[in-house]
C-alpha cells in the first residue's frame, strides 16, 4: 500500500473510515475475550509528545502491546526536539528506525511538514487545528449506541478548535449535519466551515443548536496552552453550559459526549455527565480499539 497518513479524518475517504470503525468493532470483540491478535508483532510506534497526555499515551502504548508491538515515548524533555533539531531531519531519522509516528503537538503546519518528510505514516494525535483519533473513537461509540450516525444531527456547544473543526470533518465524511453554537470571539475557521457546505449550521443561541439533536458534545473551555484565559473565557462561555436543562431540549435517545478531561460545573454539570446520556467512558476506552484498527491500516494495509 501506498505510504498514508493521518493527519486530518479528511486523509481516509468515508468508505475507509467505515471500514476501519467495522475493524475496530471486531478488535475490540478480540481484546474482550483476550484473544491473541498480535497484528503489529514486531512494528515499532515512536509517540512524540510536545502536549501532555493521559488518554492518547495509554491507549496508544496499550494498542502496540496488545497487538504485539512497542511504542516509544518520546517528549521535548529527553530528546533532541526540544533542543531545536529540524523537523525535517527528525522525520528523516525516525523512518529509518520505527514503523510508524504519532505526534501531539500545538501547530497543525509542523505536523504537516514533519510528514512531508517522512517515509512512514504519521498520526495526528492532536493539534491546534484538529483531533482526529479523537473523533474515530466517538464514531465508534455513537454506532455501538445508536446504529448508523447518517442523516442525524450533532450539536457542537463551546469552543470552536480543534475538537470542533474535527466534527467539522466527520460530519461530511460520516453524512450528518452539525449545528455549531460557539461566542462570537470563539467561532470554528471560516475556511473549514465552507468547505463542509450543507453539512454545518451556524447557530448564535446553544439552545438551538441542542434542541432535537441526536447527539450532544462539548469540550473544556480553556485547551492546553490557554490556561492563561481561563478567567476570561469563564465570562465568555458561560451560556454554553450543557446542564439537565439544556440537554431536555435534545431528543429523547440523545447521547452526550466529551473527550475529557472535563470539568465539572462548567462547560458540563456533573448530573448530565454522570447521568444516563453519557457515554463519555464508553468514549475514551474506545480510544484504544479505533487506533489499534488505525495503527493497523496505516502500517500493515488490509487488515489480516
Amino acid at each position: 500500500m501506498a505510504l498514508r497518513h493521518f493527519l486530518s479524518l479528511l486523509d481516509l475517504s468515508a468508505d475507509e473510515l467505515q471500514a476501519l470503525l467495522k475493524r475496530a468493532a471486531k478488535l475490540k470483540a478480540l481484546q474482550q475475550q483476550r484473544s491473541s491478535h498480535e497484528i503489529l508483532k514486531n512494528r515499532v510506534l515512536a509517540m512524540i509528545f510536545e502536549k501532555s497526555s493521559t488518554r492518547t499515551r495509554v491507549s496508544f502504548e496499550s494498542a502496540m502491546a496488545q497487538a504485539g508491538g512497542h511504542a516509544i515515548f518520546m517528549s521535548p524533555r529527553d530528546t533532541q526536539f526540544g533542543r531545536g533539531e529540524p523537523l525535517e531531519d527528525s522525520a528523516r531519522v525516525l523512518s529509518g528506525m520505527v514503523d510508524c509516528v504519532m505526534i501531539r503537538t500545538f501547530k497543525q503546519k509542523d505536523l504537516e511538514r514533519f510528514a512531508e518528510h517522512a517515509t512512514i505514516p504519521v498520526i495526528n494525535a492532536l493539534t491546534d487545528e484538529y483531533h482526529p483519533c479523537q473523533l474515530l473513537a466517538d464514531m465508534l461509540t455513537y454506532q455501538e449506541r445508536r446504529g448508523s450516525i447518517q442523516g442525524k444531527t450533532v450539536a457542537w456547544v463551546g469552543d470552536g478548535f480543534n475538537m470542533c473543526h474535527s466534527y467539522v470533518n466527520a460530519a461530511r465524511r460520516f453524512d450528518f449535519t452539525l449545528r455549531i453554537a460557539a461566542p462570537a470571539s470563539n467561532q470554528p475557521d471560516p475556511a473549514i466551515i465552507e468547505a463542509a457546505g450543507k453539512h454545518v449550521e451556524i447557530v448564535k443561541d446553544p439552545r438551538d443548536a441542542v434542541t432535537d439533536a441526536d447527539l450532544v458534545v462539548t469540550d473544556v473551555w480553556a485547551s492546553m496552552g490557554q490556561e492563561e484565559e481561563t478567567s476570561q473565557r469563564m465570562e465568555i462561555f458561560a451560556a454554553y453550559q450543557i446542564n439537565q436543562e439544556m440537554m431536555k431540549l435534545a431528543s429523547e435517545d440523545a447521547l452526550f459526549m466529551h473527550c475529557l478531561p472535563a470539568h465539572r460545573g462548567e462547560e458540563v454539570t456533573a448530573d448530565v455527565i454522570d447521568g444516563p446520556q453519557s457515554v463519555v467512558w464508553d468514549e475514551a476506552g474506545n480510544r484504544l480499539h479505533s487506533q489499534k484498527a488505525l495503527l493497523e491500516f496505516l502500517i500493515m494495509g488490509a487488515p489480516a
